[in-house]
């Protein structure tokens, strides 16, 4: 038998002492309330603002951009134990979808202006690409935002339908 890493068993008592003294009574059934992939809106947003506070809201970021710069089992532990405490599963749209695509291809002041709101729980993101007749299979989009000339100069008319918004309300 392996015996555990003295480091791992000392980070994994730092998470379970963080999720004690921080995981209300009232997000632990939240967490176990949840039918979904991931807790509505109003019900989980408030442990992701604890989870920001304490600087693990975004743990697989780069550090510069407010990751943990953790191993690889700190990651499993840190999920391990949010789960076995019933931990509100969390919406990626702007942490795990919008994020990495603004890290890899937005301009320095895109990351400025977009990154520390996402990791703070300070802005939330929607997803919306949903159509009828395409479902979420991006490849048969057809909606598209359209730019003509308007009273206060250029705008953008969307041509098309939505079905759904995750999250948007």
């Amino acid at each position: 038998m392996h015996e555990p890493d003295p480091a791992d068993t000392a980070f994994r008592e730092e998470v379970r002492q963080f999720l004690a003294a921080k995981l209300t009574p009232e997000l632990r059934l939240v967490g176990r309330r949840a039918s979904g992939v991931f807790a509505a809106y109003p019900d989980g947003h408030p442990w992701f603002r604890i989870l920001a506070e304490r600087g693990w809201s975004v743990p697989n970021w780069p550090v510069e951009w407010g990751g943990c710069g953790w191993s690889v089992r700190q990651h499993d532990i840190f999920a391990s134990e949010l789960a076995a405490a019933n931990a509100p599963a969390l919406a990626g749209q702007g942490t795990r979808m919008v994020a990495p695509v603004v890290m890899a291809f937005g301009t320095p002041e895109q990351k400025e202006r977009w990154l520390p709101g996402i990791r703070s729980g300070a802005d939330y993101w929607a997803q919306g690409y949903s159509e009828p007749g395409s479902g979420s299979d991006l490849a048969s989009l057809q909606c598209r935002a359209v730019r003509q000339a308007g009273p206060h100069g250029d705008e953008y008319v969307i041509n098309g339908t939505k079905i759904w918004t995750t999250h948007a309300q």
